[in-house]
């Protein structure tokens, strides 16, 4: 046994380095909020911001998969985002699917060791074959599976996407952000106008 745990702890990612550079990563991201709130340094607390924004959106779209059966609402919202809108399967690949517990391979069911219909690539069929992704996991042909279902995770295509439409969403983006700058603008001029008023009460 400790031959086994000798061995295991020789390879170049052992679980010990795993938990430092995640607790590296963490700390970093700690430590540039606090610094960032306390010297009220805005591009620290914007770094802060995006790290902690990107880890919430990975681990809201994980909880999406996990939970993917149990809310039609949220089974039609990720079918969207797979089949219609990025063309793409689970968080960073196909595997990811392992992580619902009615497409894990252990699962008893009919759907074990594959991924949603929603995966599949659209074919020139007049009926679709739902069953399209049963067992997809088990195959070892890769080339095969990716002629079959998209491979390709939902954040690697959404970084594709973006790139694609980067001046729409720019243009989006830039809306919002004047939108937001009037706001600004219009609360600070409503503020002077109120403490004006507050001056002549005064005198």
């Amino acid at each position: 046994m400790f031959t086994n745990i000798g061995r295991l702890t020789n390879v170049a990612l052992d679980p010990a380095m795993v938990f430092i550079m995640i607790g590296g990563v963490m700390f970093i991201i700690g430590f540039a909020g606090c610094i960032g709130a306390l010297r009220e340094n805005t591009k620290l607390l914007l770094f802060f911001s995006v790290c902690v924004g990107l880890i919430f959106t990975v681990e809201l779209i994980h909880n999406m998969i996990v939970n993917y059966r149990d809310d039609p609402d949220l089974q039609n919202l990720v079918d969207w985002v797979q089949k219609d809108w990025l063309k793409c399967c689970g968080v960073t690949d196909y595997r990811d699917w392992e992580m619902n517990i009615y497409f894990n391979c252990t699962s008893p069911g009919g759907e074990a060791c594959g991924v949603p219909f929603s995966c599949c690539k659209p074919t020139d069929a007049v009926i679709a074959n739902r069953h399209c992704g049963y067992e997809i996991m088990k195959s070892s042909n890769d080339f095969k599976r990716a002629g079959v279902i998209y491979t390709e995770g939902c954040i690697p295509s959404g970084q594709m996407w973006f790139e694609k439409n980067l001046i729409p969403v720019a243009s989006v983006a830039v809306a919002l952000a004047v939108l937001q700058i009037l706001g600004i603008c219009f609360a600070h001029n409503l503020r002077g106008d109120i403490n004006r008023q507050k001056s002549r009460w005064r005198h």
